[in-house]
């Protein structure tokens, strides 16, 4: 097995540190996932057990100049990494500025990813910071609970509003409520809806838009006006929207109602798709 790869862009490198900022917001460990294209962080809680999972994709091409990966064999060309996403995080953030910033799989008594980063220095000569990230390499065996999640097909498909004014409705939800129902239809209408014995809030959004393709094939059996509803931890809903720094190009909201709600994002060149429960 091996791996190193090369940045040398400021935007690239930028980039990819916003990336790792994100990750460490919404996972405290997470997989790391190498392939000759592609690099995925994954986390994969059981759904099935009330745990989000999320799985954020980059196409190497896009961040790095220099890319060289060898798999554990022929067939099975990936290395899938677990690491603590905040110790990637905190290496990155040493590399603002940064001339070239490298990334290699070592073995330092134990495996790591050693992240090196060249800055300039006044007198322009350069210095070299090296942060060794320990990681642990998954055997094969444990692949397939890695893979990317399937979607289900959703009663209702919407786009999401703002996620910055989302953030803050369910902030000041949260002081009300631990559970938050999310409910959506085919006419473009979402709400943020918290209930107590005491008090019930409703945050509308309209005109918000429906992917026309998941909007066709929902349509063909259901209401445009009928609210498909799932009731989520809405804790979990904050971590997800707090780990949004920019807003993305495209934000989507799948509901399968009364059974999971996932957000699709695309920021760029990066992909992230998040998953949350519902209360059983």
């Amino acid at each position: 097995m091996k791996f190193r790869a090369k940045l040398v862009d400021a935007a690239c490198l930028n980039n990819f540190t916003r990336v790792s900022n994100m990750i460490a917001k919404l996972a405290k460990t997470c997989t790391l996932r190498i392939s000759p294209d592609k690099l995925n962080f994954i986390l994969s809680d059981k759904v099935a057990n009330g745990g989000v999972s999320m799985w954020c994709e980059l196409e190497q091409e896009n961040f790095f100049s220099e890319f060289q990966m060898e798999g554990v064999s022929a067939e099975n060309n990936a290395i899938y990494l677990e690491l603590t996403s905040e110790n990637l995080s905190r290496a990155l953030k040493t590399a603002q500025n940064a001339r070239v910033l490298k990334i290699k799989l070592t073995n330092k008594h134990f495996p790591c990813l050693t992240v090196s980063i060249e800055l300039l220095s006044v007198s322009s000569s350069s210095r070299v910071v090296t942060h060794d990230i320990p990681v642990k390499v998954i055997p094969r065996k444990l692949w397939k609970d890695l893979q990317e999640p399937t979607v289900p097909d959703a009663d209702v498909s919407i786009y999401l509003p703002v996620l910055k004014t989302m953030k803050s409705i369910v902030e000041k939800m949260k002081n009300i409520s631990n559970h938050l129902i999310i409910e959506a239809n085919l006419n473009g209408e979402l709400n943020l809806k918290i209930e107590t014995e005491l008090v019930c809030v409703t945050t509308h959004f309209k005109d918000l838009g429906n992917p026309p393709l998941a909007s066709e094939n929902a349509s063909q059996d259901r209401n445009s006006e009928q609210m498909a509803e799932v009731h989520i931890d809405i804790r979990k809903l904050l971590q997800f929207l707090a780990g949004q720094q920019v807003n993305p190009t495209k934000a989507t909201c799948n509901i399968v109602k009364n059974k999971i709600v996932h957000f699709d994002l695309l920021h760029e060149d990066v992909s992230l798709q998040y998953f949350i429960p519902a209360f059983s």
